[in-house]
């Protein structure tokens, strides 16, 4: 049974593969697609609903849509890993992929500018990937 506080349970999806390494590889995929401003924001000690945010910037609607088909290809064949669900696809502008402990947001440069979620969560660290 698991201890209050104790989040490794929770960083594991239903297949075991890390948390991290599934946020690690969405955001390189998004990067390797051409985003800009690929960003992991580490909150596992900050929210209980999950523990990476993925942020990252299509520069156009249909780059946005590509940036989305690219992560879920790559994130599903190095972790074996798929989304609960994606939001957000019809209008282009903020998609949300849902991998229930890592949930990656694919903005347009407008609505990332708008709803600011790095500023959001401002505590909440960044990993590092050496991405550029």
């Amino acid at each position: 049974m698991p201890v209050a506080g104790d989040r490794s349970s929770a960083s594991l999806s239903s297949t075991g593969v890390d948390a991290r390494s599934v946020a690690e590889e969405a955001a390189r995929a998004a990067d390797a697609k051409k985003a800009e401003d690929v960003v992991v924001l580490d909150l596992t000690e900050l929210s209980d609903v999950c523990d990476y945010f993925v942020i990252c910037t299509g520069t156009n609607a249909r780059l946005v849509d590509a940036l989305v088909d690219e992560v879920e290809e790559k994130v599903a064949k190095a972790c074996g890993e798929h989304p609960f669900s994606i939001e957000g696809r019809d209008q282009r502008q903020w998609i949300l992929m849902d991998y229930g402990s890592v949930l990656v947001h694919v903005m347009t440069t407008e609505a990332r500018e708008y709803y600011r979620l790095e500023k959001l969560w401002g505590d909440a660290p960044k990993l590092d990937l050496g991405l550029e």
